[in-house]
């Protein structure tokens, strides 16, 4: 898979998921995700993304909302590329 396609294994207990990420369905997570309605899109992106023979496991852990949200924070950490960004301050002195 390329940089933006990637397959992400997450380990729970005794347990692994392996997901499938495109920048498609990340968008899509993060359009569906408001103040107050984070726990349906992380449930999506998770069941959504995650292998077949993985989902059964899986649906049981999305029964606690903050395991949920726990997880699609690890899964979106792994998948974020690493960007280093600076912020110049503005200069104090006037341009002429």
């Amino acid at each position: 898979m390329s940089e933006v396609n990637r397959s992400i294994t997450l380990e729970r207990g005794d347990k692994e998921f392996t997901f499938s990420l495109t920048p498609q369905v990340i968008t899509k997570y993060f359009n569906a995700t408001t103040q107050a309605n984070k726990v349906a899109p992380a449930h999506n992106l998770l069941m959504g993304t995650v292998k077949d023979e993985d989902k059964a496991a899986l649906k049981v852990l999305l029964e606690n909302p903050i395991t949920t949200i726990t997880l699609a924070g690890a899964l979106l950490e792994e998948y974020s590329p690493d960007v280093e960004v600076i912020v110049k301050k503005p200069s104090t002195t006037p341009k002429d």
